[in-house]
């Protein structure tokens, strides 16, 4: 992770041949295209990655969250649970809609906390959405019961995690819909673009009139078209299709190279005893896109994040501390900073926030570092970032 590290021949190919052709936009201008359809193909190549029966396309992952949402029917005062930890596009997707997250504690799984789940669940709540961080998965199990037990939807965001499995079923393709990310610095990028992810053929036709005016895409003539319902554009490009349509027939290649440097990184850390590890469900499989490991306290942790980058070790987080991925930094959700009217009811909801603490997060989230496992660097590097890694955390303890 991401991609963009080993860009190659197949992807140079791909974006040429829709130059070459010369249609850009996904729907449409059927004479000129001479059968080049980008998206189409990438969609039919996600949904045997998937195994799932329909994939969407989107311009981007947030817009995957939002699209997924509406496609089910979640919209103004409805209550979406979702995890105090991810990134705030999660919340954003949310509150596009005019519906209310309600963020919850995780567990050592970094992912949702089932118990924190259950404790939430208000006659409001129309949806439970697991973010699946950082290559990882949170119980799925235990909030599949949850949400089958009070007729809730399932959502996933797996923007993060492309490749990794619970009880061999790709991540994404367990709940009741799937969101992904193909941005920039995903393990395999468009550039910028996202999909939606479903077994469930109305929320699939919704989304793929949702996402584009309301156009229902009946027929060859663009003008033709109906419109069933309201509509945005969140429509992917033929040239950011064609990046993802190379990408993805190199997934294998990627997870292979991700595993080698993960475990390489891993079993060296493993000599620390001070070092631990976090929790993947039994039956889960990593996309190993991150290396997630937790130290004894945060003063630890904060100390040990300073020693990486003195011994020159990158890409390596402590979220505890950062402005993008945890409730304790999200002061423009805590305080509605909006350039637009926020409504009266979603205020009300996000009330909660003024007083609510994640005592249990904090434990899990101010100890923990999260390190980028890179496509790029070989063996030999691997093996060096390795000692100095644990040259750093010896120093910090």
């Amino acid at each position: 992770m991401p991609g963009f590290e080993l860009f190659g021949d197949l992807e140079r190919q791909e974006v040429n041949d829709v130059l070459d052709n010369g249609v850009l936009m996904r729907y449409g201008f059927d004479g000129m295209r001479n059968g080049h359809w980008k998206a189409k193909a990438l969609e039919a190549e996600l949904e045997k990655t998937f195994q799932s029966k329909h994939v969407q396309l989107v311009s981007n992952g947030t817009a995957a969250v939002s699209v997924a949402l509406a496609s089910a029917g979640v919209g103004a005062g409805d209550e979406v649970i979702m995890p105090c930890f991810t990134f705030v596009a999660s919340f954003e997707a949310i509150m596009m809609l005019g519906a209310i997250p309600v963020l919850v504690d995780i567990d050592a799984t970094l992912g949702l906390d089932p118990q924190a789940v259950e404790a939430a669940i208000t006659p409001k709540t129309k949806a439970v959405m697991v973010v699946q961080m950082c290559g990882s998965m949170a119980n799925m199990d235990a909030l599949q019961s949850i949400c089958t037990a009070h007729k809730l939807l399932l959502v996933e965001d797996a923007c993060q995690s492309i490749g990794a499995t619970y009880n061999g079923k790709p991540l994404g393709s367990i709940g009741d819909l799937g969101c992904f990310s193909f941005d920039f610095v995903k393990t395999i990028t468009c550039g910028e673009g996202g999909a939606v992810v479903t077994n469930n053929k109305t929320y699939y036709t919704n989304a793929d009139h949702y996402s584009d005016h309301g156009h229902d895409h009946i027929g060859n003539d663009r003008g033709a078209e109906s419109h069933p319902f309201f509509g945005y554009n969140f429509r992917i490009s033929e040239l950011h299709a064609a990046v993802g349509l190379a990408q993805v027939k190199r997934l294998p290649e990627f997870l292979d190279i991700q595993k080698r440097n993960y475990t390489i990184l891993r079993e060296a850390l493993s000599q620390i005893p001070e070092v631990t590890f976090r929790t993947v469900p039994e039956g889960g499989v990593e996309s190993y896109a991150f290396l997630n490991f937790f130290l004894p306290d945060v003063e630890i942790a904060r100390k040990a994040s300073q020693e990486l980058k003195t011994h020159d070790v990158d890409a390596c987080f402590h979220y505890f501390d950062n402005n993008w991925h945890y409730i304790r930094k999200w002061n423009h959700l805590k305080e509605i900073k909006s350039l637009f009217p926020i409504s009266e009811g979603v205020k009300k909801g996000l009330g909660y926030l003024e007083t609510k603490t994640f005592e249990k997060s904090d434990h899990h989230i101010s100890r923990n570092i999260s390190c980028l496992i890179k496509l790029s660097w070989t063996e030999q590097q691997v093996k060096d970032r390795a000692k100095a890694m644990v040259k750093a955390i010896q120093a910090s303890l």
